[in-house]
């Protein structure tokens, strides 16, 4: 039986996407946590998802059932990256995530130690609209996440010039293992990926950002 939270039939992700919106919206107020813009921006991925789902419910071509797919691909990429980045930390607390249906973690007394070390970053441009971008810690032999962490943390964006704060990479992977594989359009070839990571622990707790790197997209 799988663990993941996130609903896998469509009608049912439709309803957790929304309970989620809407708990955000009511709540943020209180948490003084979430940028507005952020939360617009998880709206707008929303009515994306909404939009291209609604087309299935009635007689439709095959096409439109392919397009939701992919948007439900992609959506469900965003909502997941905005938890991992807003609603697994304080003030969000134990009780909002089980409002939203987001499983809480689990108390682990052989937690790991927060990590200190800095990824190093190697990006592979070797298939057309991919990056495929694996870790080490700086100064070690072999590529691979360190005995001490759980996994990686990814942020990356598109931009025309080098952002000057993390803050500034909107988009978040999370993985235990490398690569951390992106996927891009055929417009967005030649355009500039520029990305930082840092580790993480088993308790999420993460170690200090990499300098912020780029890529073309092949």
């Amino acid at each position: 039986m799988s663990t993941d939270f996130v609903p896998r039939p469509d009608a049912a992700f439709e309803i957790f996407f929304r309970n989620i919106i809407d708990y955000v919206i009511d709540n943020n107020p209180r948490w003084k946590y979430i940028p507005q813009g952020d939360v617009d921006a998880l709206e707008r991925v929303f009515a994306q998802w909404n939009n291209a789902y609604v087309k299935t419910l009635v007689p439709h071509i095959p096409q439109l059932t392919s397009e939701k797919n992919r948007v439900r691909i992609t959506t469900e990429h965003a909502l997941r990256a905005f938890i991992n980045r807003y609603l697994r930390w304080p003030p969000v607390t134990d009780l909002d995530r089980d409002k939203m249906r987001i499983r809480n973690r689990k108390e682990d007394r052989s937690s790991q130690a927060v990590p200190v070390t800095i990824p190093e970053i190697e990006a592979d441009t070797s298939v057309i609209r991919r990056l495929s971008l694996r870790m080490r810690d700086y100064g070690t032999a072999h590529w691979g996440k360190p005995a001490h962490v759980h996994g990686i943390e990814l942020a990356w964006s598109i931009k025309d010039t080098c952002p000057e704060h993390i803050g500034d990479l909107p988009h978040l992977e999370i993985a235990t293992a490398n690569p951390i594989i992106l996927t891009f359009e055929e417009e967005e070839r030649g355009r500039h990926v520029f990305f930082a990571a840092r580790w993480i622990n088993n308790t999420a707790q993460p170690g200090p950002w990499s300098g912020i790197e780029s890529a073309f997209i092949p």
